[in-house]
């Protein structure tokens, strides 16, 4: 692997990363526009979503693992 060849399984990755980061500011627009002002379950759930995700993803493409 190179370093700027990503592997299939990186690319899915880095996909499911995107789709929970963009479910999660979805979710915050719709809450802020209803005036909800404190973390509901579904914010919680979505974003424990969103950080196992950049869990699996390298600090270079958005995520938080590192090496």
């Amino acid at each position: 692997m190179s370093l700027f060849k990503k592997s299939p399984e990186e690319k899915s990755n880095i996909a499911e990363l995107r789709a929970a980061d963009a479910a999660l500011h979805a979710n915050q627009r719709r809450e802020e526009k209803a005036g909800i002002r404190h973390e509901t379950p579904e914010y919680q759930r979505l974003n424990a979503t969103a950080n196992e995700k950049a869990a699996k993803v390298s600090r270079w493409h958005g995520g938080t693992k590192r090496g």
